[in-house]
């Protein structure tokens, strides 16, 4: 089958997730140079694609402790479209903005308004749903019943950016929803699994506190999707749509 936009941007969101659920591996960056590869093929349509596999590989350099690779495979992002200036204040990042090598690259990023906007929801919603996934491991300690509670997401944004950055940070944040949404799962089918083989087993099994877990669980299930929808990104009708310089580096506080 031959690649298309779609099933590139697929294969980016499956080694995002398997980055996410199973750390750094031989395996992702040898998928991420694939998909380098293959959407440069592509044409003009697929530079996104490029710069979201070369922004990737940076990710995956500056893990390692590799400036030299991470610098490389940035500016090649760059040179591709990529434009998250939010994702490059970001911890890990902090100890390339001394590097002039990073700093040109950086400089040559352009971004509008809208669109920074968006990229300042979108690295904020990650953080988010990660404190979402920490406050229901949480709340499901000693739960009794056999239900599974699904981690809620908010709505992906839906309107035209006006640069790739954007098409890749969203990526990024879909890759994270799953990632968190699978972890969760698992953590809750295990306890579930546990929970009615214990009340198969054990006559002493409290069923009426395992009732009351459920209720309770489903009421959080509700307020955390409620919580989730009532974070849906909201365009400001000033926000500009011209092509400007990113903010300086150094002059952006990473989401909380």
């Amino acid at each position: 089958m031959a690649d298309t936009v779609t099933s590139l941007a697929a294969r980016v969101h499956e080694l995002l997730v398997a980055l996410g659920t199973s750390g750094p591996s031989a395996v992702a960056t040898a998928g991420l140079h694939d998909v380098v590869a293959r959407a440069t093929a592509l044409g003009p349509d697929g530079s996104w694609l490029v710069a979201a596999g070369e922004a990737g590989l940076g990710v995956l350099a500056v893990v390692h402790g590799q400036a030299d690779q991470a610098v490389f495979h940035l500016d090649a992002a760059v040179a591709a479209g990529f434009n998250d200036c939010v994702a490059l204040h970001a911890a890990p990042f902090r100890p390339l903005h001394h590097d002039p090598r990073f700093r040109a690259l950086y400089q040559r990023m352009r971004i509008t308004e809208a669109d920074l906007d968006e990229l300042f929801w979108l690295h904020r919603e990650m953080q988010l749903m990660a404190r979402d996934a920490e406050r229901a491991m949480v709340d499901n300690i000693g739960r009794l019943d056999a239900g599974v509670s699904l981690l809620p997401r908010a709505p992906m944004p839906t309107r035209e950016p006006n640069t790739h950055g954007v098409l890749i940070a969203r990526i990024d944040l879909a890759a994270t929803q799953t990632a968190l949404q699978q972890a969760a799962l698992k953590l809750d089918f295990q306890r579930s699994s546990g929970n009615t083989s214990l009340s198969l087993i054990d006559d002493s099994w409290d069923h009426s506190r395992a009732e009351r877990d459920a209720w309770y669980a489903d009421d959080l299930d509700s307020q955390r999707l409620r919580a989730a929808e009532a974070r849906a990104f909201v365009e400001r009708p000033a926000a500009g749509t011209t092509l400007l310089p990113c903010p300086p580096l150094g002059s952006i506080t990473y989401p909380a």
